[in-house]
């Protein structure tokens, strides 16, 4: 293309549109995987979480913690849409999904475990992780109840996808057990295989080591990080175990009655005399 050709109106045109596409790529990949702005919930009087701010990369590890009844749990529930903020924003990979409700956001990517572990006790451990499948099938109803083709060979791949991720955990062998009777390291890891089966880029784990001994806190350290790892995940965890937060978190949030205490680099924060102070009084 010649200098002329190049400098033409319509050329320009294009140029321009090609440059802005890119700039618009460019500013989706630096994106932190989540961003919230001015979080805020009200509870008739009483404010439980307010006006928090948090921006969290892309394959980070990241720790949301403080004394009982922060509004550690609360902000969870605000990400996954159990609650609707009063006020603020809160952005997933850039795009804003403030006030969707808890399918539209699992769907948009995030995925959650719970404090106290919500298995379906008396199915079987795939048919628990299976479920974690039922927003990405692609059977409709009628398929399912007349068992057309479709139906059978979704279910296959379904199959075939939760049985690999149970291998990732070291529970392929217990597939056709009872979940009830998994020991409860193990009902642990089938939680976050489920939450994983739902294709998340966001995982949010609640006290994952609530109820463990020291062994089992020190391999769910190594499974945390192994699953940021495999599935190049983001993950932010609420946590009372100091040993496992300064063991994984590359940067803390603290709240105290709602607000933001500190927010920093792990280390740090740990050492701040305010934190300590929350934790342990004056």
């Amino acid at each position: 293309m010649s200098e002329l050709e190049k400098n033409t109106p319509e050329v320009q045109g294009e140029n321009t549109a090609v440059e802005q596409k890119a700039a618009e790529t460019s500013e989706k990949s630096s994106a932190p995987m989540l961003e919230v702005r001015e979080l805020s919930i009200q509870f008739g009087g009483l404010r439980a979480v307010d006006g928090l701010n948090l921006k969290i990369k892309k394959h980070q590890l990241y720790g949301l913690i403080g004394p009982n009844g922060a509004g550690k749990t609360t902000v969870f529930n605000m990400l996954t849409g159990v609650y609707k903020p009063t006020s603020g924003a809160i952005f997933l990979d850039g795009v804003n999904i403030t006030g969707k409700s808890p399918v539209e956001i699992n769907k948009s990517g995030i995925a959650r475990t719970f404090q106290n572990i919500r298995l379906f006790k008396e199915m079987s451990v795939l048919d628990n992780v299976k479920v974690g499948m039922q927003n990405s099938t692609k059977y409709t109803t009628i398929e399912g109840i007349l068992r057309l083709p479709r139906y059978f060979k979704e279910e296959k791949l379904m199959t075939e996808r939760a049985i690999e991720l149970l291998k990732v955990f070291e529970l392929d062998g217990e597939k056709d057990a009872l979940s009830a009777n998994l020991p409860y390291g193990k009902q642990r890891k089938l939680e976050i295989a489920r939450a994983l089966a739902t294709n998340p880029k966001l995982l949010l784990l609640d006290e994952p080591a609530a109820g463990m001994n020291p062994n089992e806190t020190e391999e769910l350290m190594n499974t945390i990080r192994f699953v940021r790892d495999k599935f190049d995940m983001t993950i932010l965890l609420i946590e009372h175990d100091m040993k496992l937060v300064s063991g994984i978190c590359e940067e803390l949030t603290v709240l105290n009655f709602g607000q933001e205490l500190a927010q920093g680099e792990t280390s740090a924060v740990l050492n701040d005399p305010k934190v300590i102070t929350a934790y342990l009084g004056d």
